[in-house]
């Protein structure tokens, strides 16, 4: 069975996660942070594509102690999986994310793949080859279900998470909604890439909850799979 795959972002007032240079933006504050944080405590993994982490260098771990500790009181490691889907292996071997925390990390790679580094990144992670010359999505979360992993919390970006509504891979989409502006007709969104064109395309969500925190809103989603 494939895991439950929950999207989280923090978007500008205008859709934006950051600035047309993928420049890194505070969008939310320490509520909404620590939110997060709980949300990240209580999936199996979290995962997160190569542009994300060349842009960002993130940790994926879970900051509070208070969220470890549970974590390892239901008999689980104090931090989740780390994924990062790399169809051509460019993660830096010094990254965060393999190197901050403890735990599992998987890095998803394509059959395009540079094989020596490859080899070198199977020194630090479990790599998963899937997809001819980009990572097959599918295939990925089919052998992540099949690992045992049954909850994946999905932290971006853009590309990734087009890929992921594309295949139909995602249940909820949590999105923050700051009050600032971005801009920028080259500034990442959601949901990156070519998009849809038809309306069979596009996918449809039902509003679970809309919660006003801090200076902006947060808007729970729940994705229909039945069309």
């Amino acid at each position: 069975m494939r895991p439950h795959v929950i999207v989280n972002v923090a978007m500008s007032a205008d859709g934006k996660l950051s600035t047309r240079e993928r420049r890194q933006v505070v969008i939310s504050g320490v509520q909404d942070f620590n939110r997060v944080d709980r949300l990240k405590a209580g999936s199996d993994a979290v995962m997160v594509g190569i542009g994300t982490v060349l842009a960002d260098d993130p940790s994926l771990t879970v900051k509070a102690e208070e969220c470890r500790n549970n974590r390892i009181r239901r008999g689980t490691n104090e931090q989740p999986i780390r994924i990062v889907v790399d169809s051509m292996a460019r993660i830096p071997p010094n990254a965060s994310v393999l190197q901050k925390g403890t735990g599992q990390r998987i890095v998803a790679v394509s059959k395009q793949a540079d094989a020596e580094k490859v080899a070198q990144l199977r020194k630090l992670a479990t790599v998963i080859e899937a997809g001819a010359d980009r990572v097959d999505l599918e295939s990925l979360m089919d052998e992540l279900g099949e690992m045992g992993i049954q909850r994946v919390l999905v932290e971006g970006g853009g590309t990734l998470i087009a890929g992921l509504i594309a295949a139909g891979l995602i249940d909820e989409i949590y999105t923050f909604i700051g009050n600032i502006v971005i801009g920028g007709k080259d500034a990442p969104t959601l949901a990156d890439g070519e998009g849809f064109s038809l309306e069979s395309e596009f996918c449809r969500l039902t509003l679970i909850e809309v919660h006003k925190l801090e200076q902006g809103v947060l808007l729970h989603w729940a994705v229909d799979h039945s069309t």
